[in-house]
């Protein structure tokens, strides 16, 4: 099922880490894209949308050319069929060696409406990257393009990015903490637990300003929960 605009609109208010807890509570604990973090750290605006997912392997002389990057499967005909609103999620096998886009790529990439991109590589050209505007959670920048480490192989397959499987249209969630996949089978319960959370936790914020103490509030027993519905009536 496609995300709809409420949940997007719900899930822009959740963060990563209370939907790491939530989906822990539902089984899921290979959730959150390690290595990957905004590239302006303190800036990074919450982005949410479907996985449109990218493959690089290790570089093999014979296909990682220049000339590759002109070859019907490549990275640049991967951009041109992502659609607006998704969030790119490139498996660089968490390879710092070489960037796997530059400011040209992530230019194109921010004129046809893409979300962001999310990487457990890293990218080059990097102020150029930043100036673009497009959200990007990676490990960092460096100089050499992706050839001289990676061979990208294909676009919108299941991939392994960060330590987790993510599978095309799966719902990435990402903000100054990192990024978070949703698979689509939970999307359901898991935006539905997330804002209530989200609810319950603003809730025993204001308790714990008015001085009270953490045992029975956080996690709160049955008492707590008694007082925290009351409290929405």
């Amino acid at each position: 099922m496609p995300l709809t605009a409420a949940q997007k609109t719900a899930l822009e208010g959740v963060t990563t880490a209370t939907l790491t807890t939530v989906l822990l509570k539902k089984g899921v604990r290979f959730c959150y894209i390690a290595g990957s973090r905004p590239i302006v750290p303190g800036k990074a605006k919450r982005i949410v949308g479907p996985a449109f997912t990218l493959r690089f392997t290790p570089t093999r002389e014979d296909l990682a050319t220049v000339d590759s990057w002109s070859s019907p499967r490549s990275t640049r005909a991967a951009i041109e069929e992502m659609p607006e609103g998704c969030v790119a999620v490139a498996d660089a096998m968490g390879c710092t060696a070489a960037g796997i886009f530059g400011d040209i790529l992530c230019a194109r990439m921010a004129k046809k409406g893409v979300a962001g991109l999310v990487t457990d590589g890293v990218l080059r050209d990097g102020a150029g990257v930043i100036g673009t505007g497009l959200p990007v959670f990676c490990q960092g920048y460096v100089a050499p393009a992706s050839v001289a480490a990676l061979n990208f192989v294909g676009w919108q397959e299941t991939i392994g990015c960060g330590g987790v499987t993510v599978i095309p249209g799966d719902i990435i969630v990402a903000d100054q903490d990192g990024a978070v996949v949703i698979p689509q089978a939970l999307l359901d319960a898991v935006v539905e637990a997330a804002v209530e959370q989200e609810r319950l936790e603003a809730w025993i914020m204001t308790e714990v300003e008015r001085g009270v103490p953490l045992p029975g509030l956080y996690p709160p027993n049955a008492e707590t929960k008694a007082r925290y519905e009351a409290s929405r009536k």
